[in-house]
């Protein structure tokens, strides 16, 4: 079975720092890309970063790029997103999903896995 388990959320204060991990079984990693995802209650939808697993390209929305680094441990098939300087506006539910390509995942909403979310709260 297909699984992406997100881990690693919680409350923080403004300014500090959060590791979350995606663990992926049940597909070839190495052929996927992960991207995180998050949605705030009565917001859209926001993809916030992604890695590549075959090429290693990354991309970071506007949002979280300079505070958030993506990473990708191929050999334990997790991929990890540390988040610094968070501030209140990224509280949200953090997901990862699988997909082809980082640019199915960002422009074209295409991914083939979709996992279960981590509570991420920045207190102000």
């Amino acid at each position: 079975d297909v699984q992406l388990q997100a881990s690693g959320g919680g409350l923080v204060q403004t300014g500090g720092s959060l590791r979350l991990s995606c663990a992926a079984s049940g597909f070839i990693f190495d052929d996927y890309a992960i991207g995180w995802f998050r949605q705030a209650p009565g917001k859209e939808r926001e993809v916030i970063s992604c890695i590549d697993n075959s090429d290693g390209h990354t991309y970071y929305s506007d949002s979280v790029r300079g505070r958030f680094t993506i990473s990708s441990d191929n050999a334990k098939n997790t991929v990890h997103l540390q988040m610094n300087s968070l501030k209140p506006e990224d509280t949200a539910d953090y997901y990862c999903a699988a997909g082809r390509s980082v640019y199915g995942l960002v422009v074209t909403n295409d991914y083939d896995y979709w996992g279960q979310g981590t509570q991420v709260t920045v207190s102000s």
